[in-house]
């Protein structure tokens, strides 16, 4: 399986910030917010296409599900997977457009028992699931962002002060697992991103406490090879580091519920984020 490993080293490392609980992402109708411009794409009737209704999942045994004050709103949602020893290290997980569904419940179980830390699959959908692309496209349009910032910092409330976090998510949740990164400051180790909108804001990236693994399917044809150069020179001119991972596969590759999961480069993939996150 053919990969680009690109690689942008730190160059300082500067700029850290504490955990402020008050930071929020705003939504002002611009073309170049990343959050903003990942859900126009369910305007594109090919995006839609693209996205037939993921198979039927098994649930696994392990985890919960929780709730937890969120500042402004009603409680959270989340499926919390623990760890039979205590630990402070926390993976959040960022669930596809579809919400929090039983395939990403899944993979906090996988990822909990590969890991050895505890997982936390946040809802940003308050409970409500996608079984097809039209009402994935309302939902994750839906989606109001300072309301998703909250539930994240409700979430990270929810794990202790003494907690740190890694993030990872797929699609739209690839998007928000950097957004969660920016959010959470300097209590934030790893971030990894499987074929979600990068932020643009150079000045937001030299805020991140962490380097960044992207995992880029080359056929994908919305977050594309320029998409993710754009964010490696952003990420250079911030002074972070970038890993791209880049798969001769399309968009969703990484999901078995999906058709066009790919299971080779899923698997690769996988074992690269994982080698990755063990070492944070």
């Amino acid at each position: 399986m053919r990969y680009l490993l690109f690689t942008l080293m730190l160059l300082c490392s500067g700029g850290f910030y504490s955990f402020e609980p008050a930071k929020t992402i705003t939504m002002c109708h611009d073309p170049n917010n990343a959050i903003e411009q990942f859900a126009a794409f369910a305007d594109d009737g090919d995006f839609l296409a693209a996205h037939p209704s993921p198979a039927p999942t098994e649930l696994l045994h392990g985890g919960n599900m929780i709730e937890f004050p969120v500042e402004g709103g009603e409680n959270g949602r989340a499926y919390l997977v623990k760890t039979h020893s205590p630990t402070t290290k926390y993976l959040i997980l960022f669930h596809e457009w579809w919400g929090l569904n039983d395939y990403v419940k899944n993979e906090a179980v996988k990822w909990n028992h590969e890991l050895g830390v505890n997982v936390i699959a946040v809802d940003l959908y308050d409970g409500k699931v996608a079984t097809n692309s039209e009402e994935a496209g309302k939902l994750m349009q839906g989606c109001d962002a300072a309301r998703a910032a909250a539930i994240i910092q409700g979430a990270a409330k929810y794990a202790g002060d003494a907690a740190d976090f890694r993030t990872m998510g797929w699609c739209f949740g690839g998007g928000w697992s950097l957004q969660g990164a920016l959010l959470l400051g300097d209590k934030v180790k790893a971030c990894v991103m499987y074929y979600g909108m990068p932020e643009k804001d150079v000045e937001k990236l030299k805020t991140l406490s962490t380097d960044v693994v992207m995992v880029h399917a080359m056929k994908d044809k919305w977050i594309t090879k320029e998409v993710v150069s754009e964010f490696e020179t952003n990420m250079k001119a911030a002074e972070k580091t970038l890993t791209v991972y880049e798969y001769d596969a399309d968009h969703a590759f990484a999901n078995p519920s999906s058709p066009r999961y790919n299971e080779a480069a899923a698997k690769e993939a996988r074992e690269k984020v994982a080698s990755y996150l063990k070492e944070k």
